[in-house]
């Protein structure tokens, strides 16, 4: 059955040139980023568009009413959005990945994978989840009742959730096997789940990332997808990773290309020094190019083995596109002290909240939510601190110099 479908996916595509049709809607994207950056609202005529030429089921097989793009052409729609608008990119690559990941299942033979797959193209239906935010020990509380469950959960950081009509997410539910976590899709529209709309970040405003309320929200058996222990590692990770998280790199790597391209435009006439910082700046973005080509190619068009190692690997890859080590010259922190985003170009971090220095070096250091905690990853070219200003300091290999809370290539 596996090496059936596959021949199917393969032979059986729509004639849409996915790309081309980008380079007409991706202009007008592109007109309409500052002002969703300035507002924070979301990309909602972007995703109209979207919706229109049926991008939602463009990675759906063929003969499941889908566009028939393969994996490779998606990270290509999603990169190249990114470079047209870095919002649109991201809430799409969101909505992508659980679409890749039911295709890769409907390819191994999975039945409600295959009927979910169909269900999306025959609406166009556009999902949103909690993603890796859950994790492995989810959040939220499952109750069973008659034909399912209850669910009472806040989820948070819901990137999409604004433009979406299905929301994916988990529970935890305490039953006979013990604490376990549920995988399961809901309506938006259906009762006792609500949108809150707090999503006011530094960067990628116009992604929508809401939150979510679930209030005793019913989830019926069928639309439990998974299920598995909390807090440990499940084989279904194993599968996730490898198929989302290029999905996910794909917009950061379009949006720092076209990142790149003005900064060196920037830069032509400037002093000479910057010519050590530009060339940093281009090692980086091959390195990033090269370490997601990487990772395009190992899922194969979904024909990868699972296994816990490609999965490290992917978790690595990923890292590395995305380090979030910032340097600043004898910055002077230490582990531990609070400090304040005041401005940000392209990230999740959140404005006025309190980060934590982590992993401190001389020369460089990182940033967590909590003292301690695993530092966050950085999606950003530009980020200012309020400890920091007036000095240089480096983020994703890209410097730049911060001057009455403004920061620009100088």
């Amino acid at each position: 059955m596996k090496n059936n479908a596959m021949k199917q996916i393969t032979s059986e595509r729509f004639d849409t040139d996915w790309l081309q049709t980008l380079d007409t809607l991706g202009p007008g994207f592109d007109a309409r980023a500052a002002e969703h950056d300035r507002e924070g609202s979301f990309v909602t005529a972007n995703y109209d568009e979207l919706r229109e030429y049926r991008y939602f089921s463009a990675a759906i097989p063929a003969e499941l009413g889908g566009g028939g793009a393969c994996y490779a052409q998606l990270t290509d729609v999603i990169r190249t959005l990114g470079r047209f608008c870095g919002s649109t990119a991201l809430a799409y690559a969101m909505h992508s990945h659980p679409v890749a990941v039911n295709v890769f299942k409907h390819l191994h033979g999975d039945p409600k994978a295959t009927a979910t797959l169909r269900k999306i193209a025959a609406s166009e239906l556009v999902i949103a989840g909690t993603g890796a935010n859950d994790w492995l020990d989810s959040s939220g509380e499952a109750v069973r009742v008659e034909g399912g469950y209850r669910v009472t959960a806040h989820k948070r950081f819901v990137s999409g959730a604004a433009g979406a009509d299905v929301f994916v997410s988990s529970a935890r539910f305490e039953g006979e096997q013990g604490v376990e976590v549920l995988h399961f899709s809901t309506p938006f529209a259906a009762e006792g789940v609500r949108l809150i709309e707090t999503w006011d970040a530094l960067g990628m405003r116009g992604t929508g990332s809401h939150e979510v309320l679930l209030e005793e929200a019913f989830v019926p058996d069928a639309a439990v997808v998974a299920r598995r222990p909390a807090g440990i590692w499940h084989p279904m990770w194993n599968v996730i990773l490898p198929t989302a998280l290029p999905l996910i790199t794909a917009a950061y790597i379009g949006l720092a290309e076209r990142a790149v391209e003005l900064a060196i435009a920037a830069a032509r006439h400037k002093p000479e020094e910057l010519a050590s910082v530009v060339g940093e700046m281009t090692t980086a973005m091959t390195l990033a190019r090269s370490v997601h080509t990487d990772m395009v190619h190992d899922n194969g068009d979904h024909a990868f083995t699972p296994s816990l190692e490609l999965a490290e690997l992917t978790l690595a890859r990923k890292s590395v596109a995305t380090d979030g080590t910032i340097t600043s010259t004898a910055h002077g922190l230490n582990n531990g002290d609070p400090i304040v985003v005041t401005d940000v170009g392209a990230s999740g971090w959140t404005q006025d909240q309190p980060y934590y220095v982590v992993n401190k070096d001389t020369n460089t250091f990182q940033i967590a939510d909590y003292r301690g905690g695993t530092a966050l990853t950085a999606s950003a070219a530009t980020v200012n601190y309020q400890t920091i200003q007036g000095k240089l300091f480096r983020v994703h290999g890209w410097t730049f110099v911060t001057n009455d809370n403004m920061i620009g290539v100088d």
